[in-house]
């Protein structure tokens, strides 16, 4: 790497198991699809590619998004916030779907009446997602 990612890498608060979390917005709308991990990798692999790669927790490996799906998130900004431990991408989320189980959004519940609803539709089977 160069000395100039790792700068701007060294400026971000990473937390002690080495990750940051990111919020991925759609640019045009402003809807919140997801919320994901970065550790440094997947981070530089972002900037590098504009497209985003996050770090699976359960899977404890690099997951570059919509690798299986076709999914994928074209970066259109990479921001940070003002105590520099969460990252805000705005993307465009290919496809439509953000979401595993076929949603736009991974924020598909609403609390009402003291009960989480689903409010927003299924666009696509995960069946023929995930084949």
């Amino acid at each position: 790497m160069s000395d100039q990612k790792i700068n701007w890498l060294d400026q971000i608060k990473w937390t002690d198991d080495g990750l940051v979390p990111v919020i991925a917005q759609d640019a045009e709308s402003g809807r919140i699809l997801m919320m994901a991990w970065m550790n440094r990798e997947t981070l530089a692999m972002t900037a590098e590619k504009n497209e985003a790669v996050y770090w699976s927790r359960s899977r404890q490996k690099i997951w570059h998004k919509g690798e299986t799906s076709g999914h994928t998130q074209k970066v259109k900004s990479i921001r940070l916030d003002c105590d520099a431990d969460v990252i805000v991408l705005q993307v465009e989320q290919l496809g439509g779907i953000a979401c595993h189980t076929g949603r736009e959004s991974c924020f598909y519940s609403e609390l009402k009446d003291n009960e989480w609803q689903v409010v927003e539709p299924v666009l696509k089977d995960p069946k023929e997602i995930y084949q």
